[in-house]
């Protein structure tokens, strides 16, 4: 009898001592007899598994998401391809008997086709760069701890929250020719009638400016009220660039005996370049959403010298019953979004951010 009683206290004593083990090392386990091996610990268990594991494991949280994307984002791409390779024109089925790229060869000889992707690009460069500038600039006057920062911010953003059609709404007030605010103060500073002379197109017989439809001022207004309500974006991104910059830096330029301009020129300016990079991919997409914008301001006819590849893909296909065609014009609107972005991910994939 005590000689069983002492196998079993052996017994206990190692198993406590194998649990004790096992809670502050996590590769102890107890066997009978009192006897421990080692194992594996969870961590190193958890690294043995294959990536292929990992991801089945994984599996219901993003197939269904990836397969809701594919069906109706990727899926209606590739339709849209498909669907810009036949002569559909929107009454009855699409023939896919017989793909050809005949809607691609008409577009290279369509004159408003180039002239609507020349308004694309000018309007997705210049209104990117005078963004940047303007958002620069009011980040840099923000940054100097001045009174009522929050507030300044707040405003400066408020645009962005802003609907399109809400936007161009208040726009098509102020580019009223008759009783908008731009002439309106023109008149009042009697400058009415000089610009008028330097902005009229030939031809044309007009005391008044028309910002809406002289081919000298259309696109410009578009970009100058997408810059009033996106700048504001720029600011921001900025501004969260510089407060990242360390106060020393500031210091040592001064130290150096840099002045204001040139230390923000040498200094400050060129570490906010993956700010820039990240605010130009942003209001790039912004700029080749403005279809919004330039529908609500003028409708599916903006007039040639408003007309960019969205408006133009959706007066031809929906307007004109062209959808072949238009599904062609898409695509190309398509390639280029993705030539805005691709960069811009790739690089990011190369640093591990992705």
């Amino acid at each position: 009898m005590r000689e069983i009683l002492s196998r079993l206290r052996a017994a206990g004593g190692g198993l406590r001592a194998a649990i004790s083990r096992d809670e502050s090392n996590g590769d102890q386990l107890a066997t009978d007899g009192g006897t421990t091996v080692t194992t594996a610990g969870d961590d190193t268990l958890r690294k043995s598994l294959p990536v292929e594991w990992e991801l089945v494991e994984s599996a219901p949280f993003w197939l269904p998401p990836v397969l809701l994307a594919g069906f109706f984002v990727y899926g209606a791409i590739a339709w849209n391809f498909l669907l810009s390779l036949t002569d559909y024109n929107g009454l009855g089925g699409a023939t896919y008997a017989n793909f050809d790229f005949s809607m691609y060869a008409r577009m290279l000889n369509d004159g408003a086709f180039w002239h609507a992707a020349q308004n694309t690009v000018v309007l997705l460069v210049v209104f990117t760069v005078l963004c940047l500038a303007l958002g620069l600039l009011v980040a840099i006057l923000i940054d100097q701890n001045i009174r009522f920062e929050n507030s300044f911010r707040t405003i400066y953003l408020l645009p962005m929250s802003l609907s399109f059609v809400v936007t161009a709404t208040m726009w098509a007030w102020v580019y009223n020719a008759r009783s908008g605010v731009f002439n309106q103060l023109l008149r009042l500073f009697n400058l009415e009638g000089l610009l008028v002379g330097l902005l009229r197109p030939a031809g044309v017989n007009a005391e008044v400016i028309q910002w809406l439809s002289w081919n000298t001022t259309a696109l410009a207004a578009v970009i100058f009220a997408l810059i009033w309500q996106f700048s504001g974006y720029a600011m921001v991104v900025f501004l969260a660039g510089l407060r990242a910059i360390p106060q020393a830096h500031y210091e040592a330029a001064r130290v150096d005996g840099a002045t204001t301009v040139r230390m923000y020129m040498r200094v400050i300016i060129p570490q906010l370049r993956a700010s820039a990079v990240s605010a130009s991919v942003v209001l790039m997409v912004f700029a080749l959403k403005a279809f919004d914008f330039i529908y609500a301001l003028r409708g599916s006819q903006p007039g040639a010298n408003m007309d960019i590849l969205a408006t133009m893909m959706y007066r031809v296909a929906f307007d004109s019953l062209q959808w072949a065609y238009g599904s062609a014009i898409a695509i190309v609107l398509f390639a280029l979004a993705l030539l805005v972005i691709g960069p811009y991910l790739y690089s990011e994939y190369r640093r591990g951010e992705l």
